[in-house]
């Protein structure tokens, strides 16, 4: 689904941007509706870069299995950590994922409802 596709405004230049740290990449992960953009490096899952960030998402387990932190892709791709995380097959295709075990590769839009500053 694409930003337009989800009625979201398109990650600016400076969102959009990825950085070079020697040898890690960090992609910009935007939240909605809250809008805060935080960097995400592929060194830390999603949920690790929130935190760094000081956005609290929801999260119980953090490792793929109780499905708190699960939360819609608008926009972007994802790896796991581990390898089969704790979601169907379909919940995979209508594009949920678990962000305690999710890496960004690419820039990133995500829905969580939940989340806040911290």
């Amino acid at each position: 689904m694409t930003d337009k596709e989800a009625n979201l405004p398109p990650l600016d230049q400076a969102d959009h941007e990825a950085h070079q740290d020697n040898e890690d990449t960090a992609w910009a992960v935007r939240v909605e509706p809250l809008g805060r953009t935080f960097d995400a490096p592929t060194s830390l899952t999603l949920l690790e870069a929130a935190g760094f960030a000081q956005l609290r998402l929801p999260k119980m387990c953090r490792n793929g299995t109780c499905r708190t932190c699960m939360c819609k892709l608008a926009s972007g791709s994802v790896s796991y950590t581990i390898e089969w995380p704790g979601l169907t097959r379909e919940e995979k295709a209508e594009g949920w994922i678990l962000p305690c075990v999710a890496v960004a590769q690419s820039d990133l839009v995500i829905e969580v409802p939940d989340a806040t500053d911290i």
